[in-house]
């Protein structure tokens, strides 16, 4: 089943205390709060029995914004972004990708800030990406349907927006509104362009693997072969069943079913008003149930989103929002981006600076210590570990510690969502 979000939920969190043999690099001691995230070069230590996950996302999370044209995708980002691209009812009012960064909101991060008064604050952040609208036939050209599909290739993860509301000053590119069929439209074009794609890369690993010296090219063949097979059988590919040597070879390719799709439902105000009642959403709901099944599903009215905006000092909407027992979607969509990528955060904490690290989820102590620095993670000897509900409840490190919630943990240690860490690590020795 696919999950249909209406409410924001924040989880506990983990703090990471880092601590050196070598002050050049933290002259002060300094703790880290972590918030799970999972990824290969961020941290991720996987072992056998774990689910391969596809992307390679970063510390910089990017997000693009996609779906038909005059659907509010650039009100939207201007909304998540408070920015002021260009959002008129004309297609391809959007023609090269506006882009911009928007801070996570982590009421852990806060509260670390409050308690800790660092001279710098530097929350995990989003990067969010308003791409031109697709057409009918973008595969082939349509529209702008190269340039989208490139722009598209280059994010971690995509929003689905999706227009269920009526305006008849609001022009649709197919004249009529209807969702499912926008939705099929979107992810059909997708996926022919990994068609297009897988096909021009199996001809290139054939002639590459004809050389003696490119033998190695053969398991490369053996994975594109696999993938252009399940893609051609109408499936996205992050839905299929890879190992970890074929999710390697996978993110190579850049392929777009393989990103996580969120798919955000812009109905109209006064439907959110009414607590989400729109003819659309339960149809909305069985196409993802049947088409991508575990994906996530979040109802908002851009509409709203934006007089909340523009037109309301905050104080102003939080009243009105209040009256009408709403809540503003805005901080569900960003967190969902990092849901999706099963990321999580932890944070860096002192005088001098309160900080957020993204890394993926059931990152082990040694590669979330190297996001920091690589030198943590060559150099790792242990982890101390309390918890952010801990540090909380208990008021301070002290306090953690006599409570006999300060513990030691080693290099197989999965970094939990909540925990706080003191890294020891060493890196007199040379690097092998």
């Amino acid at each position: 089943m696919s999950t249909l979000l209406f409410t924001p939920r924040f989880r506990g969190s983990t703090i990471i205390r880092l601590c050196s043999n070598t002050p050049r690099l933290f002259s002060t001691s300094t703790v880290v709060c972590a918030k799970k995230s999972k990824r290969k070069s961020d941290a991720v230590a996987s072992s056998s029995t774990e689910k391969a996950i596809l992307g390679r996302p970063s510390n910089n999370l990017k997000m693009g914004v996609v779906g038909m044209p005059n659907i509010g995708k650039s009100s939207l980002f201007n909304a998540l972004t408070s920015s002021s691209v260009p959002a008129e009812n004309y297609p391809f009012c959007t023609i090269d990708p506006s882009e911009s960064r928007v801070h996570v909101p982590d009421e852990r991060f806060d509260w670390l800030c409050e308690s800790y008064n660092p001279k710098k604050q530097t929350p995990a952040h989003l990067t969010v990406v308003d791409i031109a609208g697709l057409v009918r036939g973008a595969a082939q050209g349509a529209g702008l349907g190269n340039a989208f599909l490139s722009n598209v290739a280059s994010v971690d993860a995509i929003y689905h927006l999706v227009r269920a509301f009526e305006n008849d000053d609001i022009t649709h590119v197919e004249d009529t509104v209807d969702p499912i069929r926008d939705l099929e439209i979107i992810q059909d074009e997708l996926r022919l362009k990994d068609e297009e794609m897988l096909e021009r890369y199996l001809t290139d690993i054939r002639r590459a693997a004809k050389f003696p010296d490119k033998k190695h090219m053969k398991e490369h063949l053996d994975v594109v072969e696999k993938v252009g097979n399940y893609v051609g059988q109408s499936n996205d590919v992050r839905k299929g069943d890879w190992t970890a040597a074929e999710v390697n070879i996978i993110n190579s390719l850049h392929l777009l079913t393989a990103k996580p799709m969120i798919y955000l439902c812009n109905v109209g105000e006064d439907d959110y008003l009414q607590g989400g009642k729109n003819p659309w959403l339960p149809k909305i709901q069985k196409w993802v149930n049947d088409n991508n099944p575990g994906d996530i599903i979040i109802p908002l009215s851009v509409a709203l989103e934006s007089k909340l905006l523009n037109d309301m000092l905050p104080e102003e909407a939080d009243a009105y929002l209040a009256d009408h027992g709403v809540e503003s979607q805005l901080s569900k969509v960003i967190l969902a981006g990092y849901k999706s990528l099963q990321l999580i955060h932890y944070f860096t904490a002192g005088p001098d600076e309160v900080r957020a690290w993204t890394v993926r989820d059931t990152t082990k102590a040694p590669q979330a210590a190297g996001v920091i620095h690589t030198d943590f993670e060559r150099g790792f000897i242990s982890a101390e570990v309390m918890k952010y509900a801990d540090l909380r409840a208990l008021g301070g490190e002290a306090e953690v510690r006599s409570a006999g919630k300060y513990l030691a943990k080693g290099k197989d240690y999965s970094v939990e969502d909540g925990d706080i860490m003191y890294f020891k690590f060493n890196v007199t020795g040379k690097k092998k």
